[in-house]
């Protein structure tokens, strides 16, 4: 006979699987009936929890990133390092990047050695891959910047990417630009999802429609904002200026800028969002938004580590942190 999962246990209490993962982890805000209900239907099952309430701590926090090459993944891994170490941790990275990468084998990996929290960053990841953790280590996840939709259980660390998206395009309309390319990453990152609709909100403060066909969606990374950004300097009508939805991204607009002898900014003026390292290296030095990257990871550590101390006290929590325009050489005057 197969092991009683966590689903099973949900079912058989008629309750939901993150009700379940508080009982067992012994957390509050579960009535006493409904936690007796869990309780009974573990003892009847035979379900064993892999991390019961009171187990000790083992110093260790992992982080599971998507990439290590990336500016953007220095800078959070920096922080999460410097974080880890104020709140009494060693961290633990993985990239699951790699093209041999198993998110159950990871899992049984941590089961072994334990692991006190874990925090995602995850831009690709889905609520399967944040269930099969759930299901099987019962420790405090904090998923940072989420894709989809907030699950309000769970606790997540962001920036205002909305406000980001208005103050971006807002800096391109004061200098009057009207025809601005938008090009974000995926459709289903909620990180996208809040630019783009601040990019949409900034130009109905100025009374000007964006032409639809300026928007595009792809990755984060050179390669896409390149193909992105050829697409649009291409069209009969193109913009005089793109908001990227990453630094990295904005770099394949300079790419495909040069490729077809446009000038930055002096024909394009380009902004991009996270103010990596290599924004001061680009050249022209790009204008672009700045996410607290290093703080977010902070953040993310801490509520970790607050968890830990005070069960069922911080899960659910969200915590956005301002970002802020940083003006280089990458944008201009509008004069056409």
């Amino acid at each position: 006979m197969s092991r009683a999962t966590l689903a099973d246990v949900a079912a058989a209490a008629d309750v939901s699987v993150p009700t379940v993962s508080k009982v067992l982890s012994g957390k509050k805000h579960v009535s006493a009936a409904t936690r007796e209900k869990v309780l009974e239907a573990v003892r009847t099952l035979g379900y064993e929890a892999l991390r019961p309430a009171g187990a000790p701590r083992v110093g260790l926090v992992d982080l599971l990133i998507d990439g290590l090459g990336s500016p953007w993944a220095q800078v959070l891994i920096s922080g999460a390092e410097r974080a880890a170490a104020r709140w009494g941790f060693s961290l633990v990275i993985t990239s699951s990047g790699r093209p041999d990468f198993d998110l159950r084998q990871w899992l049984g990996v941590l089961r072994k050695r334990g692991t006190d929290g874990i925090v995602l960053v995850l831009w690709r990841a889905g609520q399967e891959e944040v269930a099969a953790i759930q299901e099987l280590l019962h420790v405090p996840l904090v998923l940072l910047d989420p894709v989809g939709r907030r699950d309000p259980r769970l606790s997540t660390v962001g920036a205002t990417n909305w406000s980001g998206g208005v103050m971006a395009a807002t800096h391109l309309l004061e200098l009057g630009h009207t025809r601005i390319g938008f090009i974000g990453g995926p459709r289903d990152t909620q990180c996208t999802l809040d630019r783009h609709e601040g990019y949409l909100a900034a130009h109905r403060t100025f009374g000007i429609e964006p032409d639809p066909a300026l928007t595009r969606f792809g990755d984060f990374l050179i390669g896409g904002g390149k193909e992105r950004g050829g697409e649009l300097l291409d069209l009969p009508d193109p913009p005089t200026a793109v908001f990227a939805g990453s630094d990295l991204q904005a770099a394949g607009v300079y790419q495909a800028a040069a490729e077809r002898g446009i000038r930055v900014p002096g024909d394009l003026s380009v902004v991009g969002f996270d103010d990596a390292p290599l924004c001061e290296t680009m050249s022209p030095a790009l204008t672009t938004v700045r996410q607290p990257l290093g703080d977010m990871a902070n953040e993310a550590i801490r509520l970790v580590a607050d968890e830990l101390s005070h069960p069922g006290e911080s899960t659910g929590t969200r915590i956005e942190l301002a970002t802020s325009l940083v003006v280089r050489g990458s944008t201009t005057r509008c004069v056409s």
